[in-house]
């Protein structure tokens, strides 16, 4: 058994698009009208075969209270992994992310949380 499509809900799906594509670096494997919304994934490029992230619309009801309390208590939706977090981190800031916890060691890896634009924070990590 493996991990195949994960999930981050998502206010926006043609923003999220941009950003994690445009931002972060991720690039867009699935794009599947459905209605309104669409089946809309994307990886990283060094594993265009790996997990596929579905950037999913928050339309559930109970999907809005839940991220405001994730962000509320600054608790990260996902983590992702980077080979170097105070490096990302640099990239980052200087294509205008807004970050809420600056690079810190955390006892064997060291993480950074960033705000998504789409109603989530994101942990990055490495090791």
């Amino acid at each position: 058994m493996r991990i195949n499509i994960t999930s981050v809900l998502v206010d926006d799906q043609d923003k999220a698009l941009n950003f994690y594509t445009g931002v972060l670096g991720f690039v867009k494997k699935t794009d599947v009208p459905l209605g309104e919304a669409k089946w809309l994934t994307v990886v990283s490029p060094e594993e265009p075969e790996g997990t596929e992230l579905l950037l999913e619309p928050d339309g559930h009801p109970a999907a809005g209270p839940f991220k405001q309390a994730l962000v509320e208590d600054g608790i990260p939706f996902t983590s992702f992994a980077v080979d170097d977090v105070r490096a990302e981190f640099d990239r980052l800031r200087t294509r205008g992310v807004r970050f809420t916890q600056e690079p810190a060691d955390m006892g064997g890896v060291t993480t950074a949380v960033l705000d998504d634009t789409c109603g989530n924070l994101i942990q990055i990590v490495s090791k």
